[in-house]
């Protein structure tokens, strides 16, 4: 048997595994191709099997469903054939799917040269619908947005978010916030997140087998989708840049610094190299970047840009020894929350904001080629201490006059208040309760 045929007829065989609910889903677009992008060990695999069950419980048949991972090393050496070949074996397989419609499931197609070529055609000459997977931010998009002409629609997916864990370890999801013994489980729950993450495969690990799995995804990462993928010569530049960048989570961004601080270590590389390296890293989905919120491109371009990691558990595992970093990792999960809410806006959605007075404020959502601000969100693990609670309020509290909002948020771990000012109100929020949604005086957000 053929190896095309083979992985065709395993699939067919196996039952699908037990899939822990992703609330990342494919929205009904028609005869669209449905493209998930993420990193690496992220769950896009299994919200493929989640939609290929769905499709199951609605009645269609299993012959009529083609899964296919173009990452496996049976299908190697690739060339462009092989996608042409396995449509055609599987429709020689199952005939009635030509005719009644098929569910094409293409994991990691990113690999095989041509693929968007292939898509196209497909799309255009079978009855079929059609589900592609990728680790390539840019790779994905830029293909769904050119060749595919309005026939694709792309979903992000993330690591599991903090609720997306808690359905993973069997607890439900408040739609109210809950008492005091539903609290304390839900706040044990978050602290733990902010640790160990939201990578699917590593939640169940002890620490340092999770840590090490963790180092272990960075290094895969940056050696199958940026070392190999564009041919990066510096490899020790790459490394060290990437590691840097991950353990600064949630600051600001300087790439001459980071030349400077490469150089005096030996390493010499350009300021170019760098900017390369960086969009190459965020096209991966190893980290991310936001800039600072302003009409002018002049002052976007001027001001540094503020790094996320793709997990706070990345953070923490990425971190020196003996560095807690809670802080880092609490606004690590607020951006990636952020992000989750606010997908399907253009670049820019989430930026950083520095007032008249240069006090900071974490998080804008709105557009800020326009200077439209919607949210206005501050981080600060914790408020007990006077002189830091004065100075939250104040930036805040100054953001919101400067951009005409009556209303922030501070996401804090454990407290809750509201605080009046004289823009508006500021309401202080527990994290977990923010992450679900939920609002301390009993509606929701």
């Amino acid at each position: 048997m053929q190896p095309i045929e083979q992985l065709i007829a395993d699939f067919a065989e196996r039952p699908l595994p037990v899939i822990s609910p992703r609330l990342t889903t494919f929205p009904d677009v028609g005869n669209m191709a449905k493209v998930v992008i993420g990193m690496r060990r992220s769950g896009k695999t299994y919200l493929l099997y989640q939609e290929m069950q769905r499709l199951l419980d609605s009645g269609v048949a299993r012959e009529h469903i083609l899964y296919i991972n173009f990452e496996d090393d049976r299908l190697l050496p690739l060339d462009e054939d092989v996608l042409a070949e396995t449509l055609e074996t599987f429709y020689r397989m199952n005939p009635s799917a030509r005719t009644r419609g098929a569910h094409l499931f293409f994991d990691e197609i990113q690999v095989v040269e041509g693929w968007s070529r292939f898509a196209r055609r497909v799309l255009d000459t079978e009855n079929a619908r059609l589900y592609i997977s990728g680790s390539s931010a840019k790779m994905l998009s830029t293909e769904v947005a050119t060749e595919f002409r309005g026939r694709g629609f792309a979903v992000e997916l993330l690591p599991f978010s903090y609720a997306e864990a808690l359905l993973a370890d069997g607890l439900q999801l408040p739609t109210s916030m809950p008492g005091a013994r539903i609290r304390s489980q839900l706040e044990a729950a978050f602290d733990m997140y902010l640790r160990v993450g939201g990578f699917p495969d590593v939640r169940s690990l002890d620490e340092r087998e999770r840590v090490q799995v963790l180092q272990d995804y960075v290094q895969l990462v940056l050696l199958r989708d940026i070392i190999e993928r564009h041919e990066i010569s510096n490899v020790y530049a790459a490394r060290t840049f990437a590691l840097a960048l991950l353990q600064s989570s949630g600051s600001k961004t300087s790439v001459s610094k980071v030349a400077r601080d490469l150089k005096s270590r030996g390493v010499a590389v350009g300021k170019d190299t760098l900017h390369a390296l960086l969009d190459y890293f965020s096209d991966a989905f190893l980290l991310f970047t936001i800039p600072i919120f302003g009409r002018s491109l002049r002052v976007r371009e001027a001001n540094p840009k503020k790094v996320y990691a793709i997990d706070p558990g990345l953070v923490f595992a990425v971190a020196p020894a003996g560095t807690e970093n809670l802080g880092a990792r609490l606004e690590n999960a607020v951006y990636l929350e952020l992000r989750r809410r606010v997908r399907g806006t253009r670049e820019g959605g989430i930026s950083y904001y520095s007032t008249a007075g240069g006090r900071e404020v974490d998080f804008v959502v709105g557009d800020s080629e326009i200077g439209h601000a919607t949210e206005l969100i501050q981080v600060c693990a914790d408020m007990a201490d006077e002189a830091t609670r004065e100075r939250e309020v104040r930036a805040l509290g100054e953001a919101m006059d400067e951009l005409g909002l009556r209303r922030g948020v501070i996401v804090s771990l454990h407290d809750a208040e509201s605080v009046v000012v004289d823009a508006g109100t500021i309401e202080v929020v527990p994290a977990w309760a923010w992450m679900l949604g939920l609002h301390p005086a009993g509606g929701v957000y």
